[in-house]
């Protein structure tokens, strides 16, 4: 019989697989530990404001001028908040779908690359700073705009009223955000047109489309779910943003009002806590922490709608 000591030795294949293993196991632990990290994190911001905010519902009345109650007082707030939001989106994404398109199918490699650079450093751009920059550059240039479209279409109920003498308005805050939420539109739309079926493409271009009706019939169609995410989660950037709309915005409070050129113009819930939070009330910091778990849930739910979105595009197109 032969001895264990003639045993021959592991392959080195063997060796190196335990080895692989062992790191795959360490990275799936981190992984697994930063993504709960973030679920509990989440999950504590929800309970702290549902523990501190809760009696911001029923607070005293005169907390909730120039309402009596919680609930329109908090309705009028996310009114101004989704209005300034939406405004932004329809600015923003037909630049993010043409920007998108130029990188993705029309535009020379030595211009693609240096222009998506660009467009995702606006991303890293402080939002005080586009807050500054929309207070002192673009609310004087943009008050010709504003005298136009008030003087030309006034009869239309956006662009009517009395007209605000310092540009501060709605207006100029749904341009700025427009800007802000412009680099996570286009990146998204760049994405899902790069997805495109070549084949599709090919097809189109075979039949004898231009690049245009190629664009249309087989790019657009194939990204219409993709599109639709970038839009909401452009609108989920657009409706936290705090510091550029406080800056920008001549906010008078919670109300419900059409008019985007106006100085009469509703407060977010994000610039009204800023606004307001600093004082030494505490009934009123209850209540902003009750509209900010307002603010929080109305979030989720647009960011979750726009996740599920991409979700089913993908097992669409997969």
């Amino acid at each position: 019989m032969s001895s264990t000591t003639d045993r021959p030795a592991a392959p080195e294949g063997e060796s190196l697989l335990g080895r692989r293993g062992l790191g795959d196991r360490i990275f799936q632990g981190a992984a697994t530990a930063a993504g709960v990290s973030i679920m509990v994190a989440l999950a504590a911001v929800f309970v702290f404001l549902a523990i501190r905010g809760s009696a911001g519902f029923t607070a005293d009345k005169s907390l909730y001028a120039p309402y009596t109650s919680f609930s329109p007082y908090a309705a009028g707030l996310l009114f101004g908040t989704a209005l300034v939001a939406v405004l932004a989106m329809a600015i923003a994404m037909p630049f993010a779908i043409g920007v998108a398109l130029f990188l993705s199918h029309y535009g020379p490699r030595r211009l693609v690359t240096p222009i998506a650079y660009v467009i995702d450093l606006l991303a890293a751009v402080p939002s005080v700073v586009f807050g500054l920059w929309g207070l002192k550059a673009l609310a004087p240039a943009s008050k010709p705009i504003q005298e136009w479209l008030n003087a030309e279409l006034g009869w239309v109920p956006l662009f009517g009223g009395t007209l605000s003498a310092t540009g501060r308005t709605v207006f100029l805050a749904a341009i700025v955000l427009a800007i802000m939420i412009l680099p996570i539109a286009t990146a998204i739309c760049r994405e899902v047109f790069s997805k495109t079926p070549r084949l599709h493409e090919e097809a189109a271009l075979a039949l004898g489309a231009t690049r245009w009706e190629m664009v249309r019939y087989a790019v657009l169609p194939h990204s219409r779910s993709g599109i639709i995410a970038g839009m909401m989660l452009g609108l989920g950037r657009a409706l936290g943003e705090t510091m550029a709309v406080l800056l920008v915005l001549n906010a008078q409070g919670p109300k419900v009002t059409f008019k985007i050129l106006t100085s009469d113009n509703p407060a977010t819930i994000a610039s009204n806590i800023a606004q307001n939070f600093h004082g030494e009330d505490v009934d009123l910091q209850v209540v902003l922490l009750a509209t900010g778990l307002v603010l929080f849930v109305f979030t989720f739910l647009v960011n979750f709608a726009a996740r599920w979105i991409v979700a089913r595009s993908e097992r669409r197109f997969s």
